[in-house]
């Protein structure tokens, strides 16, 4: 139940900010400053003209409602969830792997779910009614159309949430979801009200100011899941198609025709979706200028000309050598985990003296032995051919949304199988000697260096002895580079520019999306390639069915600056909480952590005090540069210490819910007033 809070305090922060800009004498500026984007949409042919923060206050008091109201119907689900569970609990003879609490069939689950959000709604419905009529003030900034849209959608939300990301969220992540999922919802929804009916509506009820980043916010990121929804039965098929055994398909020989063409189908339904809904009402939106015209112009609107080109080149350029490098170096560390088998059998058949000496993985012996420059024991390479022919059928069973075949590795140690996304160490059975490296890798063409003849197979030993150090990096230390590549990225981001940052974030987002929507339902082509190399990088929180890492590192850096707080302390928040603390506490309570805070708890003292010294440190050495404002050192460090509480306590993903509590709590405590 800890995540429960979440939202109401998310809200009540962004309703402070905004009370504190209305009582300032004159009013503050809503927009933060140094963000260069066009001013606030605003409602002039209304009866009472609202000026932007007005409208905000009142928008933002709906949406401490709105989050209080998504909180009661969590509760209700989980109490309506104990008595379900508690009245089935008697059924003593239940299919093994089946609750009795659940129907079997997909149908009648479907629509008892529908029946059951329907009288919830019904329920929270007359309760505001009944609020009212007792002059409580409790909901009454919402309307009884937003009291029905919200409780709906809520509630469609969790549902689909957890059908397609299966054993993929906490009680609190789901909740965190399903509410941004609603706030955005809502946000589209009163925008599109207030284009159609501007007389008669009061004000634009958004829950940040409707200027052109927030159309494109809602454009790219629910135009993403719009995308998805009206393509399901496409997405549908290709997962389908992809899991079942060929032998089960009616038309086996066409299975890859079939695959392609429902990709194919998907792309261009994607490119139409994008293209004309999503476009005509940004167009719409923007008063009728083109959306595409339009961002290609703003991108040259920067401090100067080419600050916005220079940081999309400078993302591009992170991105595309990180996914390559780590792609390749991936790759050639799943060949020799084959390699090392071969070494191992060899070393075996051939006696102890040649155990110390690993094969060159292109050429088969090491130097001075004999076939150095041949392709190796043949005998080697039939027996790891069997293995792998052995475990390919139980590959396509675990690994059932690629349709391919997954690569598969032999375990030196056991002389079993595994797959290559295991990520495990592997340890060099050789002994260091003449030609080792700093690694204590053998690298035998070293001694023939100054001759000139065999640089080629010096250039290979050189590869190969880095690739011998990726398979050793845990889960944990791959997933933490990911970490410090948030830092390199967006924190020149938002120091240059942070409403372009602001649209990068949504369009990033909106990126992951259609990736996940690849890699889930098995889109050819690239469907098995994305899922290998995502694989790679999973641990014990990626449980689920569909992989959400990646999304909340996202969008825990991006909603500092989503949320448009005036303070630049605040925008750099997520990333100086996800990219720097959330990392070092977790290095530092691997390597030096000694004090656990409970026996059943893995977090340490250790890593806490690493998260909160590294945070605070980086915020002052910004403060220090001139990057953000003055604030409280003091009141920063114990806002970092009940964050580091949370990270330590909470089993929800800390990518997630961490940035979002230090972010409000900062705001809440006043640092950068005092």
């Amino acid at each position: 139940m800890r995540g429960r809070p979440g939202g109401p305090l998310i809200s009540a922060a962004l309703l402070y900010i905004a009370l504190q800009l209305s009582s300032m004498d004159p009013p503050g500026d809503p927009l933060p400053a140094g963000w260069l984007v066009e001013a606030a949409m605003t409602l002039p042919q209304s009866a009472i003209p609202l000026s932007p923060l007005q409208a905000l206050v009142r928008s933002r008091r709906y949406l401490v409602s709105q989050s209080t109201l998504c909180a009661t119907l969590l509760i209700v689900h989980v109490c309506a969830s104990w008595v379900t569970e508690a009245r089935h609990r008697r059924k003593l003879v239940v299919p093994e792997g089946e609750v009795s609490s659940v129907p079997r069939k997909e149908g009648r689950r479907t629509y008892l779910y529908i029946l059951f959000t329907m009288s919830v709604t019904l329920w929270i419905l007359c309760v505001r009614i009944a609020m009212e009529e007792m002059r409580l003030g409790i909901w009454q900034n919402m309307s009884y159309f937003d009291v029905v849209t919200s409780a709906m959608f809520f509630q469609f939300s969790l549902y689909i949430s957890v059908r397609l990301a299966h054993r993929g969220f906490t009680f609190g992540e789901l909740g965190l979801v399903a509410f941004g999922a609603t706030i955005i919802f809502m946000e589209l929804i009163n925008l599109t009200i207030a284009k159609l009916w501007p007389a008669s509506t009061k004000f634009i009820k958004t829950v940040r100011l409707p200027n052109p980043l927030l159309i494109y916010q809602l454009a790219l990121i629910a135009g993403s899941l719009l995308t998805g929804f009206l393509l399901s039965p496409l997405l549908y098929l290709s997962r389908h198609i992809a899991q079942r055994p060929v032998r089960r398909l009616r038309y086996p020989q066409e299975k890859q025709k079939h695959r392609r063409l429902l990709a194919l189908g998907f792309y261009a339904g994607a490119l139409v979706i994008v293209g004309g809904l999503v476009g005509l009402w940004t167009a719409w939106c923007l008063g009728g200028r083109n959306p595409w015209v339009y961002i290609v112009l703003w991108m040259l609107e920067g401090r100067t000309q080419w600050t916005r080109p220079g940081l999309l080149l400078y993302w591009a350029v992170l991105i595309s050598i990180s996914v390559a490098g780590w792609t390749r170096q991936l790759a050639r560390g799943r060949r020799f985990r084959q390699w090392n088998v071969r070494t191992t059998s060899y070393a075996g058949s051939s006696g102890g003296e040649t155990r110390g000496a690993p094969h060159s993985p292109r050429y088969g012996a090491s130097f001075g032995q004999p076939g150095y420059g041949s392709t190796g024991s043949q005998q080697a390479q039939q027996s790891q051919s069997q293995a792998q022919q052995q475990f390919q059928g139980q590959q396509q069973q675990q690994h059932p949304q690629i349709g391919a075949n997954i690569p598969v590795t032999l375990n030196a140690t056991t002389g079993g199988v595994s797959p290559n996304a295991s990520g495990g160490e592997l340890s060099d059975t050789g002994t260091v000697g003449e030609g080792s490296g700093p690694l204590g890798l053998r690298l035998p063409n070293l001694p023939d260096l100054p001759n000139g003849a065999n640089l080629s197979n010096v250039a290979t030993d050189l590869l190969d002895a880095a690739d011998k150090h990726v398979p050793t990096l845990s889960v944990n230390a791959r997933r933490k580079f990911f970490h410090a590549l948030a830092v390199v990225m967006f924190v020149p981001g938002i120091a240059v520019d942070p409403a372009f940052t602001h649209l990068a974030f949504s369009a990033g987002f909106a990126l992951f999306t259609f990736t996940e929507y690849v890699r889930y339902f098995a889109l050819y082509p690239l469907g098995a390639a994305v899922h290998l190399f995502m694989n790679e990088f999973l641990d014990a929180k990626d449980g689920g069915t569909a992989i959400l890492s990646h999304f909340y590192l996202l969008t825990g850096c991006a909603n500092s600056v989503w949320f448009e707080g005036p303070s630049r302390l605040l925008q750099f928040t997520g990333t100086l909480v996800l990219g720097i603390g959330d990392a070092l506490a977790s290095i530092a309570g691997k390597r030096l952590g000694r004090h656990r805070w409970f026996a059943a708890n893995p977090k340490t003292v250790e890593g806490s005090a690493a998260f909160v010294a590294s945070v605070c440190l980086c915020a002052w050495l910004m403060r220090a540069f001139g990057i953000v404002e003055e604030f409280s050192v003091g009141r920063y460090a114990v806002v970092g210490t009940l964050a580091a509480g949370l990270e330590a306590f909470s089993v929800q993903n800390d990518n997630l819910t961490l940035p979002l509590y230090m972010w409000a709590m900062l705001v809440l405590g006043n640092v950068v007033a005092a």
